[in-house]
């Protein structure tokens, strides 16, 4: 009388067939990132170093403590 295999759950026999035609599969490559445009970095680097000292003389001292306030609630309720 032959042997019996031991009884798998139908979730192991797919795995088992999953794996191996993934085996025989070569990966996917993932695209390489875009390189970004030289000039446009540096234009948004210039924009981003005036930003923030430009909004901090506009502002008074007791919107930027009140500004500073919120953030610490936001980073402190977590």
């Amino acid at each position: 009388m032959p042997k019996r295999s031991s009884k798998r759950d139908a979730n192991e026999i797919a795995k088992s067939i999953v794996d191996q035609v993934v085996d025989d599969v070569e990966p996917a490559k993932e695209p390489a990132e875009p390189e970004k445009n030289p000039a446009a970095v540096a234009l948004g680097r210039l924009g981003g170093k005036k930003g923030g000292p430009a909004r901090a003389k506009t502002l008074s001292k007791k919107r930027r403590s009140e500004i500073a306030k919120k953030a610490a609630r936001a980073r402190w309720s977590k």
